[in-house]
């Protein structure tokens, strides 16, 4: 497993009308699948060209061509291509090869906007054959990001999984052991609740090389973008981070009771009466400020703050619902004002709400 590729300079791929446009592709036919297809996804007429000796066969397309991209291929006979662009006053654009063999990228696609996935993971997703998303992360966005690959959903509901997460699996590693290069792209970061863990096992037992791009997890953003901090000198030194997608045992709960901190708990709307319950139970301060903020970095995110022994009820009369980030502690408190203000709008880039009982 590759953690840390060895070209964090890969090229970044923009979108563009290309409608009207022809765009030549050099480059040999696997080397330059990628290319192709993402040219005629953004509407171009493209013409590949698969060995330098194929040039002299397209020379009249060549005075009509807006674009020519250079696909790295390793021929030596494209060193040509520099001087024919400048003679025919062509746009020379260059392009890494796509893989050659099946690869997987696991992709955190952070907490929702894509402006939020780091470079190396659009890069990725550019070069992407066929990219298996889920329904957090820039999903809106897919087919944008990867024009031309191939995009199957594989997105989870509360309680409900269309696809089994093992389906998921199996697919991952049938499209990669087909030679395809494959990403897979997650909410979050890819080894935060995402079980990116289960996926690098199931391509390694299948032989398959996984380079895995961090993202930005909605544990620390998503409080973040509504002015709440999980660690705030002099409040708070540590945060603890816990899925709440089935109930905590006592034990769990004693635990975040005392450990002090920020609690920050993901997938928890459901579980919330337990867990506020529990919390209580095992001696947490019943004042302490609490938060549920809902879609985050969308621009429906809204924030509902109360009093712990009081944001079950809060939560009820907002119809808070998942996605969700619940964060528990005295930071709360320390944004307190930015959701009074409206700095929130400011923080998220998108307008929120806040329904505000301490």
């Amino acid at each position: 497993m590759n953690t840390t590729p060895g070209n964090p300079s890969a090229t970044l791929f923009g979108t563009a009308d290309l409608r009207g446009h022809t765009v030549l592709v050099a480059g040999a036919e696997r080397a330059a699948r990628r290319a192709t297809a993402r040219y005629r996804a953004q509407g171009a007429e493209v013409i590949a060209v698969a060995t330098p000796a194929g040039l002299g066969q397209v020379s009249a397309v060549l005075g009509r061509a807006s674009l020519l991209v250079a696909v790295e291929d390793g021929h030596p006979g494209w060193k040509i291509l520099p001087a024919l662009c400048r003679e025919r006053r062509l746009l020379l654009v260059r392009e890494e090869a796509a893989h050659d063999s099946g690869h997987v990228t696991l992709v955190g696609g952070g907490p929702g906007s894509a402006d939020l996935v780091t470079a190396r993971g659009l890069a990725a997703l550019a070069r992407a054959d066929v990219v298996f998303y889920d329904r957090l992360g820039p999903y809106g966005t897919v087919a944008a990001l990867a024009p031309g690959a191939e995009l199957v959903d594989v997105g989870k509901l509360p309680g409900h999984h269309k696809v089994p997460q093992r389906q998921i699996e199996a697919m991952i590693v049938e499209a990669a052991l087909a030679g395809k290069s494959v990403v897979r792209l997650k909410g979050g970061d890819p080894f935060v609740f995402g079980r990116g863990g289960e996926e690098v096992a199931a391509c390694a037992a299948a032989g398959i090389p996984v380079t895995v791009v961090p993202g930005i997890t909605s544990a620390v953003s998503v409080p973040g973008s509504s002015g709440i901090p999980v660690t705030h000198r002099g409040v708070s030194r540590m945060f603890t981070v816990a899925s709440g997608h089935d109930p905590f045992s006592e034990a769990e709960l004693k635990h975040m009771a005392g450990l002090g901190g920020t609690i920050v708990v993901l997938m928890g709307v459901a579980t919330l009466p337990q867990t506020v319950a529990g919390l209580l139970r095992h001696g947490l301060d019943p004042a302490t400020p609490a938060a549920i903020v809902e879609r985050g970095f969308t621009d429906s995110q809204r924030s509902t703050v109360a009093r712990l022994d009081g944001l079950v009820p809060a939560a009820a009369a907002a119809g808070c619902a998942s996605p969700a980030v619940i964060v528990i502690g005295e930071v709360v408190a320390v944004g307190h004002d930015a959701l009074l203000s409206g700095a929130v709008a400011d923080l998220a880039g998108f307008p929120g709400t806040a329904a505000v009982s301490l």
